[in-house]
């Protein structure tokens, strides 16, 4: 029960962040596409609106693959070489075929992995096409720097997640699932406040006075 319940919180949690995500590429794509009609078309409704159902629209992906996942057979041992109960791990200690449950993964990761990192490629598609179209240097650089926390989040976080679960039994080695799991789960997270702040002049200014320091 435990881990059934850790394993729904992780893919609930990983839905909502892709959604989130998507969001905010949707965002993005107002503030430099529509630039005059961003108050009103993310205003507070919008935008409280796209929260509750990043988060709601979680909650069916988690539970149903959680379900399915441990209606399975567990006949032989119970611990697991990972940091929590994933769906990769859990599938290993499965006794009967779990191809129909490899698919559901695929399928559930094609949904809410996939699609949300297409469309977010799409904004970014024509966000890039409307800033080369911004003819001063500095413009384009203000349009950029606007974008660019989102993007590096987006690539690492998306990145991690789709080799963990496009490959979810037998390619991936218990060593390489472990590492890619800290990525997704703690590394990205910890480091997402620090790419956000990195826009903030006094922060790279004190970034800047650190590293010099350090290269002395």
């Amino acid at each position: 029960v435990a881990c059934a319940t850790q394993m729904c919180f992780v893919l609930t949690f990983g839905v909502s962040e892709c959604l989130l995500l998507t969001a905010m590429a949707y965002d993005r794509y107002v503030a430099i596409c529509n630039p005059l009609h961003y108050p009103l078309v993310m205003n507070h409704k919008v935008c409280v609106q796209l929260v509750i159902a990043s988060w709601v629209s979680g909650v069916p992906g988690g539970i149903g693959q959680t379900c399915q996942i441990f209606s399975l057979p567990f006949c032989g041992s119970n611990r697991m070489n990972h940091f929590f109960c994933d769906i990769p791990p859990v599938l290993r200690l499965a006794c009967g075929d779990t191809f129909l449950n490899e698919i559901a993964v695929y399928l559930a990761a094609v949904v809410f992995v996939m699609v949300p990192f297409l469309l977010i490629i799409v904004s970014y598609g024509k966000i890039i096409a409307n800033i080369l179209k911004i003819s001063s240097a500095s413009g384009r650089e203000k349009a950029f720097s606007t974008c660019s926390s989102h993007l590096i989040v987006v690539v690492l976080f998306y990145g991690t997640a789709t080799i963990t679960y496009l490959q979810p039994k037998p390619n991936q080695s218990e060593g390489t699932g472990k590492m890619i799991s800290l990525f997704y789960t703690i590394f990205i997270p910890t480091l997402n406040p620090i790419i956000y702040t990195l826009r903030n002049k006094d922060i790279m200014m004190a970034l800047r006075k650190l590293i010099s320091k350090l290269l002395r």
